[in-house]
């Protein structure tokens, strides 16, 4: 080895799995992964099916040739680009696990500002244990549906997407999370088959600009489906159909939530205005204090 490089790669095989779990950190460090110590315990864990305690616990016994030869597969898909969870197949999201298809996104936690909006709004207005309606228009993986309804015990809801293999992974989270009975997913463009009322829609629609997309990270351009990332030449294309829809759709008082690009706040905000919706409060910052969450709400009367 040098300082500023490795001249050669230490074969994983018989290695401990404390010597292993370095190594690969060290080689996604060499590849400017950004998280290598978290990837590196991630990847061996999913290979050895162990969780941390159960690392820590076996971290003096040695990994065998079928072993070795998994852990560089995977190893090598991250190198190239491949997020961590799309090998391993599922994704934390609001506390709970939810497998991940090529159909869907990846969910990240920005997207829990709108779990958290909603909950906040429903709280203060005292709804939070009525038996609500809920929306999610383009939900992918479900996971701000089902987010919703963990947490909303006597709350229905219903996903909509046009990817059809989508659903099919939206309705296996489902499963999983127990919320079978309280969640449906309907296959249309949007809200197209829908029939309200609802009290509440939430979206995450398609946002980025055709232009912008092949500017992303690698991980989200090459294994995010671009039908759920491309929102047209400015990004608003589907909130310019959902807007008008959900005012048909919403119930008086009722509110809608999207998720949004950075600096598309000013525009999401005018298109639910000219659709008679709001906007209802100012928008909701993520994490990071990006503007991530615009509001609206159909009148009362």
């Amino acid at each position: 080895r040098t300082s500023g490089s490795r001249e050669f790669r230490v074969s994983l095989n018989g290695l401990r799995l404390d010597q292993a779990r370095r190594e690969i950190r060290a080689r996604l460090e060499v590849a400017g992964i950004e998280s290598p110590e978290l990837d590196a315990r991630l990847l061996l864990g999913e290979v050895l099916r162990l969780d941390l305690t159960g690392l820590i616990a076996a971290s003096a016994r040695t990994l065998t040739a079928d072993e070795a030869a998994a852990l560089e597969s995977v190893i090598r898909r991250r190198i190239d680009g491949e997020p961590v969870a799309r090998i391993l197949g599922h994704k934390e999201f609001w506390g709970l696990s939810f497998a991940l298809s090529p159909a869907t996104l990846v969910p990240r936690p920005d997207t829990e500002t709108i779990v958290e909006a909603a909950l906040d709004i429903l709280k203060r207005e005292g709804r939070a244990n009525d038996a609500l309606r809920i929306a999610d228009i383009g939900t992918g993986s479900g996971a701000i549906l089902l987010a919703l309804l963990s947490e909303l015990s006597n709350a229905h809801g219903i996903g909509t997407d046009i990817n059809p293999d989508a659903l099919s992974t939206a309705a296996h989270n489902a499963t999983s999370l127990g919320l079978t009975e309280r969640a449906s997913f309907v296959e249309c463009n949007y809200a197209d088959t829908l029939h309200g009322p609802f009290d509440l829609i939430v979206s995450n629609p398609p946002y980025i600009p055709s232009r912008d997309i092949n500017d992303l990270s690698i991980e989200v351009r090459a294994h995010d489906p671009r039908l759920a990332l491309d929102g047209g030449a400015d990004g608003l294309d589907a909130y310019r159909v959902i807007a008008p829809a959900a005012l048909e759709l919403l119930a008086p008082g009722g509110v809608i939530i999207f998720e949004i690009g950075q600096g598309q706040e000013r525009d999401v905000a005018h298109l639910l205005t000219a659709a008679g919706l709001g906007p209802d409060v100012p928008v909701k910052p993520d994490l990071n204090g990006i503007p991530r969450a615009v509001i609206g709400r159909k009148p009362f009367i």
